[in-house]
């Protein structure tokens, strides 16, 4: 009788997983708001809370691939709206807020080393904060910081490497993922009172606690979902339905419309 084993030259490796994260200006103070009265931001407190939030994406297993601060840029330390990672590209986004445009070179510097890149061309607008994947769907918000012209742009980057584009339209907040995000790829997590649950027909909705209605923005990182912990009911509703939630302190980016999503992109290395 013949054994037959396999090399570990040819087990299949785990890809890592990457968080590209900016530190905080500190002219953060003078950030770009939209919904929110401006209050006085701590910088330091807001520099120790993304600490905590960079060590507990360690702890989850991601490389985090921290850039400087840039002391031009106030609303820097919100990478996501910069770009969209895909398994296969990464698209450089033009955001809707004029002061955010220089933010891009040093985001397509980090990124090159992993993915092509692709932009979005004026005159179109396109924030990441507005644009949810989910498996091979991608929802694109229609908001004060991004248009239709960005929707047709990234169909048109996209729809080979398989995925479908689809707009959806949200109000109350400045980013789409400030009113839904996925907890798993067939699961969202809503406020229904900011976007309708019949734009997502193909996943079950988990609406957020009524009396926190901001708390709809997450991070799925494999099998654990980040909230934020200014919003303990709705972390409440995820573990009682078996999801592994887990608080982030995150309170001082909050006051600059920054939500958990804002400060990472995640994907997984090639």
């Amino acid at each position: 009788m013949f054994r037959y084993f396999m090399s570990s030259d040819y087990l299949p490796m785990k890809r890592m997983r990457v968080a590209i994260t900016r530190g905080v200006s500190p002219n953060i103070g003078v950030c770009e708001l939209t919904f929110l009265e401006r209050e006085a931001i701590d910088v330091e407190n807001a520099r120790a809370q993304h600490g905590l939030y960079e060590e507990i994406l360690k702890e989850l297993g991601c490389r985090v691939e921290h850039l400087d601060e840039e002391l031009d840029f106030p609303d820097s330390v919100f990478v996501e709206d910069i770009a969209i990672v895909l398994d296969e590209i990464a698209i450089i986004t033009r955001p809707g807020a004029l002061s955010r445009r220089g933010e891009r070179r040093s985001i397509e510097r980090a990124l090159a080393p992993h993915r092509s890149l692709k932009h979005i061309q004026a005159p179109a607008i396109l924030d990441g904060g507005d644009v949810m994947v989910v498996a091979k769907s991608i929802y694109v918000g229609i908001s004060t910081r991004s248009n239709a012209g960005a929707v047709r742009q990234l169909r048109a980057l996209v729809t080979d490497h398989g995925y479908r584009v689809m707009e959806v339209e949200f109000n109350g907040c400045l980013h789409l993922k400030s009113a839904v995000t996925a907890v798993s790829d067939n699961t969202l997590l809503i406020n229904p009172e900011w976007v309708d649950a019949g734009a997502f027909p193909e996943h079950a909705c988990i609406s957020v606690d009524p009396s926190e209605p901001s708390a709809a923005n997450v991070v799925r990182i494999g099998s654990t979902v980040l909230f934020a912990a200014d919003f303990p009911w709705t972390g409440q509703r995820l573990s009682a339905l078996g999801y592994d939630a887990r608080p982030v302190v995150a309170s001082e980016l909050a006051k600059a419309e920054g939500a958990l999503t804002c400060c990472s992109l995640i994907f997984e290395a090639p």
